[in-house]
């Protein structure tokens, strides 16, 4: 067990996150994340965020660190690209590649209108008569895990206001269709953050499996009953976007925390020699 949740430790790291003219800016945000169990490091990771009139670019990686190293190897990475449209995040591909001790799968997906047109998955998932099917239906009017990270605010109003926080963000992720449904919980003061210093929207998310998973496996009973799930949403500077600067959720054997140690914004005309996802 402790093998196996330590080779995952990376996951919330990479999966952590109005119309064009509500989020149109020409900003980059460069934001590191640390990932710890019951307060040991077992991850780490980054992620770069551009965000353009032409629409956005989200690109990381993350791997295993610290003391997890003894028990297990872990790396990933994960881009996603998209426009915004109706104050929604529209997303046009994504792709996503993990590695661990024991296998190694990446999955990679085109879509169009909120829908996955082609979508692959390197190696197959392993069938099995207790999993719920996927369908067309399933992968219609949803977004990429990465896309589901970057919440877009139309309008004028207060970035980090409660209503932000009510919503429902259904994902296909290339296996499972799931969706996270998102309700205010507080505002911090964020201080200790390289790069930002201001109010945090936090949100308590609770986890929905449609399909794609199997009902009687004990994590997903789990997850669904999980009520200790929480995002911190800070505002993008220069832009009208949210994104994770803090995730903490209870596992099996403790609570996971992922939180920024650097939450840097600047013009992105400045950095077009490194463009997210390319």
């Amino acid at each position: 067990m402790l093998r196996r949740t330590c080779s995952k430790a990376a996951v919330p790291l990479l999966f952590l996150l109005g119309a064009v003219t509500g989020a149109s800016a020409d900003s980059r945000l460069d934001v590191k994340y640390l990932a710890s169990l019951t307060g040991i490091p077992v991850g780490r990771g980054s992620f770069i965020l551009d965000i353009s009139d032409n629409g956005y670019a989200v690109a990381g990686s993350a791997k295993v660190a610290g003391l997890a190293k003894l028990v297990s190897r872990g790396q990933g990475s994960t881009a996603s690209r998209g426009t915004f449209v109706a104050g929604k995040v529209s997303p046009a591909t994504y792709s996503t590649s993990s590695e661990s001790d024991k296998k190694s799968e990446e999955i990679r997906m085109s879509l169009e209108n909120n829908t996955v047109k082609e979508y692959s998955v390197s190696p197959p998932q392993a069938p099995s008569p207790d999993r719920l099917p996927v369908t067309e239906e399933h992968r219609t009017g949803i977004v990429d895990p990465m896309s589901a990270a970057i919440i877009s605010v139309p309008g004028t109003g207060d970035m980090v206001s409660k209503e932000n926080c009510s919503r429902t963000v259904a994902i296909f992720d290339g296996k499972q269709r799931y969706d996270l449904l998102f309700h205010f919980e507080k505002i911090e003061q964020v201080k200790d953050v390289k790069g930002y210093s201001g109010p945090m929207l936090v949100c308590r998310v609770d986890y929905k499996a449609v399909a794609g998973h199997r009902p009687d496996r004990i994590q997903v009973k789990f997850m669904e009953a999980n009520k200790s799930i929480y995002v911190g949403l800070a505002p993008v500077a220069g832009t009208r976007v949210l994104f994770p600067i803090r995730v903490s959720f209870m596992t099996m054997i403790g609570i996971v925390t992922v939180e920024a140690e650097s939450f840097a914004v600047a013009p992105r005309e400045k950095q077009v020699a490194n463009p997210a996802g390319k």
